[in-house]
């Protein structure tokens, strides 16, 4: 199963939301221009150099207004916009010139502000806010002289009475530049909290996707366990019962050996059914593993003429170590008494430096280790074993009896072989 965790949207949601400010941004820079450019042209009504004033005013302003409504909606580019800036600054010379000066100053703040709402980085903002207060400044330098009667230019009155804008154009760079800052900074820690929550929504969901992939590989191995432990051991029994009923008349002792392995094994199918229908219930496995382990040697014991002595160090392991730890003393009893004809065994689980050691033994016939051919789940054992971060091994005698040993990490050990298997 492939979970889904597609790249956040929310920056590019962000992204569009700040275009569509810069849209409305332009929009009203635009209706403040054409307001102030109305004022302008209504003002200029005295005479200069001989003819009304407004015969330049008004094509100029016009040309002032078209050459914005460019700037704002076909320029993108700083590079591109440079050519419409030194128009501006031509254009706000002449209108500085042939009108009383007054909305002059207004009109560089509308330009200005629509400069500092296209600019990414602060020092751009202050360059061109220090340029157009000396462009400013010359150009109220230069029209005030140009009318000036002669000998009666003051610079000083000019100077003093341009105070108020220059402190004008620096308060309006503060605020709007403080604006702009805090809008950008809100739009990104929204979009960064939208991109949180939206990535948050995908991984529970992609958390809820491996539950249940986790919950499906989890029934697919419960239902391979009851196939291969239970069927195995019904199968197993099935065996015994038919060879004991071939064998009760001429070797009775002998049958009944095999109908003692028979009810073991069918003892042991039991408890590997129950064991699988708690599982796949979902029921709490609140018993310990020294109680799981000592229910199954009772049920060796019980009514079979077995006898299992032992000793179980109290400890907890994962379920996967504690499964495949009862499952081993399962499959030991159970090839002890078919294949060894074994009477007694002796069990012993210790926890020991950062492993847990298990060790069972019986009273068997035995066999030479050198010819063990790990038939009989032995290789399946050790192959569990490995994969858990442990060892197997075994040692036999002829008359001798067989033992399985077996060395795995405790929970929260490394996971590696903790000895070479000896067989």
């Amino acid at each position: 199963m492939k979970l889904n965790l597609h790249e956040p949207t929310s920056t590019k949601e962000a992204l569009d939301r700040l275009n569509v400010f810069h849209k409305y941004a332009k929009f009203f820079i635009l209706g403040a221009l054409l307001i102030a450019s109305v004022f302008l042209i209504v003002g200029s009504r005295r005479q200069l150099f001989g003819f009304p004033a407004w015969y330049v005013t008004l094509p100029v302003t016009l040309l002032f207004v078209v050459e914005n409504i460019i700037k704002l909606w076909s320029m993108q580019t700083f590079k591109a916009k440079i050519a419409f800036y030194v128009v501006d600054v031509l254009c706000l010379l002449v209108l500085a010139i042939f009108s009383n000066g007054t909305l002059i100053t207004t009109m560089y703040l509308i330009i200005l502000t629509e400069y500092y709402l296209s600019q990414d980085r602060l020092g751009g903002s202050i360059f061109m806010c220090v340029l157009c207060i000396v462009v400013l400044f010359s150009t109220f330098a230069l029209s005030e002289f140009l009318r000036a009667e002669p000998g009666k230019y003051d610079f000083i009155s000019v100077l003093s009475s341009m105070v108020s804008d220059l402190m004008l154009i620096v308060i309006h760079f503060l605020v709007i530049n403080f604006a702009i800052f805090f809008y950008k900074k809100n739009r990104e820690l929204t979009a960064k909290n939208e991109e949180l929550n939206e990535t948050n929504t995908k991984l529970n969901a992609a958390y809820r996707e491996l539950q249940e992939l986790t919950t499906l590989e989890e029934r697919q191995r419960i239902a391979k366990d009851i196939h291969d432990t239970a069927g195995h051991s019904i199968t197993t029994v099935i065996m015994q019962t038919e060879a004991a009923r071939l064998v009760i008349d001429r070797d009775p002792a002998d049958a009944k050996r095999k109908i003692a392995s028979a009810n073991l094994q069918a003892k042991h199918a039991l408890e590997e059914l129950r064991e699988s229908v708690h599982l796949l219930s979902g029921q709490d496995g609140s018993v310990t593993l020294k109680n799981q382990l000592l229910e199954i040697i009772h049920d060796s014991t019980d009514g079979t003429g077995i006898a299992i002595r032992y000793e179980i160090d109290d400890f907890d392991l994962c379920d996967a170590k504690r499964r495949f730890i009862m499952n081993t003393l399962k499959e030991g009893i159970s090839n002890g008494l078919r294949h060894g004809n074994a009477t007694a065994f002796w069990f012993e689980l210790k926890k020991e430096d950062g492993r847990a050691d298990m060790l069972l033994s019986d009273n068997g016939k035995g066999m030479k280790i050198a010819s063990l051919k790990e038939g009989f789940g032995l290789s399946g054992m050790t192959r569990r074993a490995k994969s858990l971060g442990g060892t197997v091994w075994f040692e036999a005698e002829p008359g001798e009896g067989f033992e399985i040993h077996m060395s795995l990490p405790l929970d929260g050990e490394p996971n590696q072989n903790i000895k070479e298997e000896k067989s």
